[in-house]
């Protein structure tokens, strides 16, 4: 009987030994569990045969509640049945007006809008890649993105005809075909499309029209931004997709959830995070052409979101909004995201309540990922066993100034020690593959680094400097090399110089990211060297980068220098400059700061630096 006793008072006792040793057991415990049941729903649909992708689990869908809700779009609702029947018009039409047909890849040019949502699945029931482009992008930039990944066919929004008419004679000499989703469309070498949609039947798709597709192929197309100075197109595997769709069961949402996107859906977040996650939720999701940190919290209590997405900036703009007396009149219980600093992730908590802050790390094109499901600020993720085995990775010295690892006398890379920021590196392996960039070897070459650890060994390089604490948090630093990141978008260091020069008085540019206190990532500026003779050109700077580039990878500060420091293999030198930053107190040389309003870089005064620090100015 005493023995029995004591081993009752064991067994009580343990959940409070657990939690004073052991703080996170339960949450490891929780997440490993979760995470273990999607990895052998993974494993199954591998097996399964015909393979069974996120557009069967769609139809599941549309089967088991055709007539719930899952668009909310600007006072509009489409039921699951809505869009199963327009996907099919979709896919009906391109089958006879573009005779697509399996394994064709589409270009997307479309904002966040229902009809993206439908075209994409539409394809997908043919079992067509799309390419996702983004609907920023302008010209050269443009015209690079649709042409790596192999398309054929663009189809657009009505309202980005400027930005295809720009770039029709080169897509004409391609004998590429350009579809508008619009009635009517006057332009040589467009078709218009919609009134052949809205003609087509909406009789559902025979799975043999896809029957080739496996856990392998190819379903996307994702953008991301690179040393090359133009967007790599990443490619997104079937097995990618399913993996990027179970975040949200693994962060806690449910089929009863609503969850909010205002992230572009040609991002890996809102599109693979918040559409396909919800997909394979089967929740209800609130659609919003952009984000607005006015409308935010009135949309939330509007529909009554249970989960909401951001970015760093996004979580910002809304500690940044004045403070109301309904603040905490909500229903958001989950927040999926990354970026955040901690001193805004505490802000935001003490203002609007007790929300769960999910985030994570990752990239669109990597092997490896972190997600923070204590809810510890500050943090991107923690290392556990199930990281360990399944997902082998490792941080590595790494030589800022070299912008390359540290490697002993062997030629092998040093492994960073706890608390020691080091280069996150992913085991390249059959479970943890890294596909590459389309039309892009040499990026996808550069990408793989080898001789890690042992000779002949391959690991995905991230490009990022991360930290793991005793505790096993791990914490994100930094970026390294030709990209920074600015309000939630990446920023190619090269492309931006090469526009730069394209300027009359500019002989070279060397661009890099500077921190602004109070906002996350970098911010553009570029140090620049005039022709001779030539005094720096403001107004005409201003507007070149205006006709090439989106806002956020326009350069706000200019710096002007005689020379560049560069390294011995004639690299130019940014760490000193990053350093600096745009202080005209500290920085000798003339200094422009780009005034949108004026349309034109002004001298960066004290006056304007001040401004620029108290918030006077928005960057």
């Amino acid at each position: 009987m005493y023995i029995w006793f004591t081993v009752l008072a064991g067994l009580a006792l343990l959940p409070a030994l657990l939690k004073t040793f052991f703080p996170y057991f339960f949450h490891d415990f929780v997440y490993i569990y979760k995470a273990l049941g999607f990895g052998i729903r993974l494993n199954k649909y591998k097996r399964k045969t015909p393979f069974y992708s996120v557009v069967d689990c769609f139809l599941d869908a549309v089967k088991k509640h055709p007539q719930k809700i899952f668009i909310h779009f600007e006072d509009k609702t489409y039921s699951y049945a809505d869009v199963d029947r327009e996907s099919n018009k979709v896919a009906n039409a391109l089958r006879t007006v573009a005779a697509l047909k399996e394994g064709d890849t589409v270009a997307l040019f479309l904002g966040n809008e229902p009809c993206f949502v439908w075209t994409w699945l539409g394809l997908a029931k043919l079992g067509c890649p799309a390419a996702l482009l983004n609907f920023n992008i302008r010209s050269k930039s443009l015209l690079h993105c649709f042409s790596c990944c192999g398309a054929n066919v663009l189809i657009a929004a009505a309202e980005l005809r400027d930005a295809v008419e720009e770039i029709l004679p080169a897509l004409k000499e391609k004998g590429i075909t350009v579809y508008l989703l619009s009635d009517e469309c006057s332009t040589d070498g467009i078709k218009s499309t919609s009134q052949k949609i809205a003609e087509a039947s909406d009789k559902p798709l025979s799975p043999s029209l896809r029957s080739n597709v496996h856990i392998r192929s190819t379903a996307l197309y994702i953008y991301t931004s690179g040393t090359t100075g133009l967007p790599k197109a990443a490619y997104v595997t079937h097995e990618r997709v399913w993996a990027a769709s179970f975040i949200q069961g693994v962060t806690g949402v449910t089929s009863e959830d609503i969850f909010y996107i205002n992230l572009p859906l040609y991002h890996s977040a809102g599109f693979l995070i918040g559409l396909i996650g919800s997909i394979e939720r089967g929740n209800t999701i609130v659609l919003r052409r952009k984000f607005s940190a006015t409308q935010f919290w009135d949309d939330c209590r509007k529909y009554n979101i249970t989960v909401m997405q951001y970015i760093g900036e996004t979580m910002r703009y809304l500690c940044n909004t004045p403070k109301k007396d309904n603040d905490r009149d909500h229903k958001v219980k989950i927040a999926i995201g990354n970026g955040v600093r901690a001193d805004i992730w505490k802000e935001f908590l003490n203002r609007f309540g007790e929300i769960h802050v999910r985030e994570l790390y990752a990239a669109t094109e990597g092997n490896v990922g972190f997600i923070n499901y204590t809810g510890k600020v500050g943090v991107v993720g923690r290392v556990n066993i199930l990281t360990k085995i399944f997902f082998p990775f490792a941080l590595i010295k790494f030589d800022i100034e070299k912008e390359e690892p540290v490697r002993n006398s062997e030629g092998l890379c040093i492994p960073a020690g706890k608390d020691e920021v080091g280069l996150l590196v992913g085991k390249i392996t059959r479970h943890s593959p890294f596909v590459g960039y389309a039309g892009n070897k040499q990026q996808t070459d550069k990408k793989r680094l080898s001789n890690v650890f042992v000779k002949g060994d391959l690991y995905f390089n991230s490009g990022d400097l991360l930290r793991i604490d005793h505790d096993n948090f791990v914490y994100f630093q930094d970026r390294v090399g030709d990209t920074f990141r600015w309000k939630g978008e990446n920023v190619a260091t090269t492309e931006v110089a090469d526009i730069l020069t394209m300027v009359d008085c500019i002989e070279e540019a060397n661009v890099y990211g500077v921190k602004v206190e109070g906002h996350e990532g970098r911010i553009g500026m570029a140090a620049l060297k005039l022709r001779e003779g030539k005094e720096f050109d403001c107004v005409t700077t201003c507007s070149v980068l205006a006709n090439y580039l989106p806002v956020y990878a326009r350069p706000r500060f200019i710096r002007i220098q005689n020379s560049f420091e560069v390294t011995g293999t004639f690299k130019i030198k940014k760490v000193k400059l990053v350093e600096e930053g745009f202080d005209p107190k500290l920085i000798h040389d003339p200094l422009y700061f780009l005034d949108l309003t004026q349309k034109k870089y002004i001298p960066l005064t004290q006056e304007v630096y001040k401004s620029i620090m108290s918030h006077d100015i928005k960057l």
